[in-house]
């Protein structure tokens, strides 16, 4: 089975840093798949507005703007996955940007790691706290979660306020908040946690980690997602039609203009 992990964004060009290390956080995502299952990390190709995500990034006011302009670009991914011969397409960024729409393009399962990740924590739980990386992540999640109808089960949304390309230096400083934060929403009410920003945990800091010091589990979305994705292609599950019907598309149609 091939599973492409789609990145949010394009790859970073030569000379810039990059968000991660992409060999080892493959060797990571691999880790969490069965065996004869390979997770591939892909990149949308460049477009026009790709830059925001830098821009808005460096003022740490990651609004949900970012996955707006990234939406054509992931759908454009998504079709270029069936036809290189993948299974299944995880969106890796844990907002789940272009899922919706990439659903109406492909029939194969495209996941999303939020989604997926609530309604796992919902089988084990009644309450979630969520943790985010940024202030502004904390209005933009209230309305994903309205948009699921699931934010009445959600006790809290609390920002660790750490982000950035240097994030792999600050891994004390990334637990030690998170551990605040987890404190903080099991006094919330919450039963569960489900930390979006998947750059931090589990790429910085893991789960199980914050698990043993908090008592309290702690979803990791990249494992949930991974395993979620092997399970619907082993079992013949995928989005339905009714809820995604299908129109006939060429890769031509994706990019022609009227």
């Amino acid at each position: 089975m091939r599973i492409l992990f789609l990145n949010q964004s394009p790859r970073t060009p030569p000379g810039k840093p990059a968000p991660y290390d992409k060999e080892q956080v493959e060797d990571l995502l691999n880790s969490y798949a069965s065996p004869g299952t390979s997770v591939e990390i892909g990149f949308p190709d460049d477009f026009d507005g790709s830059k925001v995500l830098e821009v808005i990034g460096e003022q740490k006011v990651l609004n949900g703007l970012h996955h707006a302009m990234e939406v054509p670009a992931i759908v454009r991914k998504i079709a270029w996955a069936i036809q290189n011969g993948y299974d299944a397409v995880i969106q890796s960024n844990t907002f789940d940007p272009g899922v919706e729409q990439g659903r109406l393009i492909v029939r194969i399962p495209v996941i999303g790691l939020f989604k997926t990740s609530l309604h796992m924590g919902l089988t084990l739980a009644d309450r979630i706290g969520i943790t985010v990386p940024l202030p502004s992540h904390v209005p933009y999640t209230w309305r994903i979660l309205r948009a699921y109808e699931m934010d009445k089960y959600v006790t809290s949304i609390k920002s660790i306020g750490i982000y950035g390309t240097d994030i792999q230096t600050h891994k004390k400083e990334i637990s030690k908040r998170m551990i605040e934060l987890i404190e903080e929403s099991i006094g919330c009410g919450a039963e569960i946690i489900l930390p979006l920003g998947g750059a931090l945990i589990p790429y910085v800091v893991d789960p199980m980690d914050l698990q043993e010091a908090t008592g309290i589990q702690v979803l990791n979305t990249k494992a949930i997602g991974i395993r979620h994705a092997e399970t619907c292609v082993n079992i013949g599950l995928v989005h339905s039609t009714y809820t995604y019907p299908l129109a006939s598309l060429s890769g031509m149609d994706l990019v022609s203009r009227s």
